[in-house]
């Protein structure tokens, strides 16, 4: 449910919105104050989400394998886009590239990230 959290808070963060859900642990379908409306399907270890709004329409699957999660979706501006997520210990490493097509990489701890 923390990964949950995680996704819907960064989902709401993209749109300046915060998300109302309703449904199982297995599905929801979610809404906000800017329009967007998204469904949050859980199997297993894996998590997809499909959303729209007044932007258009954008999906993200994400799966958990050990201790990364691997992240792909399409962006609103059409753009595909993925990246990971790897936990040791109390850090996390996210890397990939984003709908612009740019690297990323950080690293965050208890302390920040940088």
């Amino acid at each position: 449910m923390k990964k949950l959290a995680i996704l819907l808070s960064l989902s709401a963060a993209a749109f300046g919105a915060q998300a109302q859900c309703f449904g199982s642990g297995s599905f929801q379908t979610c809404t906000d104050a800017s329009g967007n409306s998204y469904t949050v399907n859980r199997m297993g270890n894996t998590t997809m989400v499909n959303g729209s709004g007044p932007n258009g329409t954008w999906n993200q699957t994400s799966q958990t394998i050990g201790n990364t999660t691997f992240h792909n979706g399409q962006a609103v501006n059409g753009n595909n886009w993925h990246g990971s997520t790897q936990s040791i210990g109390n850090m996390q490493i996210h890397q990939g590239v984003d709908s612009r097509g740019s690297s990323y990489q950080k690293t965050c701890t208890p302390y920040g990230c940088y």
